[in-house]
């Protein structure tokens, strides 16, 4: 899966919607009313590095594999970084993305979920 497929597959999640973020931030966002689940890096050196949110035990998983590491400052709330999307396999990654989008409308409130459906 390249990073431009990524992006549309993250897009097209329901209610989901991608915001650029200019310097200093330099990141474009994908969220659900207002939660993030995922989020690219625009700028060098590290432009389309692809960060999302995991659970614990898929953190301490992913993180002792070749290309992953800890989010930077969001590590400690289990996010993790893929230097290279193209390295994972396409299915893989999609899980992944449906997992951290899944937690983000789980902290939603009933009325925000009942939008989205």
């Amino acid at each position: 899966m390249t990073t431009d497929e990524l992006k549309q597959f993250c897009a097209a999640l329901p209610g989901a919607q991608a915001v650029l973020y200019g310097p200093p931030s330099n990141i474009l966002l994908c969220e659900v009313s207002g939660k993030k689940f995922a989020y690219f890096k625009t700028s060098a050196p590290e432009q389309w590095r692809f960060s999302l949110r995991v659970s614990a035990e898929r953190f301490i998983e992913l993180t002792d594999m070749p290309g992953v590491k800890p989010a930077r400052y969001m590590g400690r709330f289990h996010w993790v970084t893929i230097v290279d999307v193209a390295r994972f396999p396409a299915d893989y990654l999609a899980e992944l993305v449906q997992d951290s989008y899944a937690r983000a409308v789980a902290s939603l409130t009933r009325a925000q979920r009942a939008a989205i459906a």
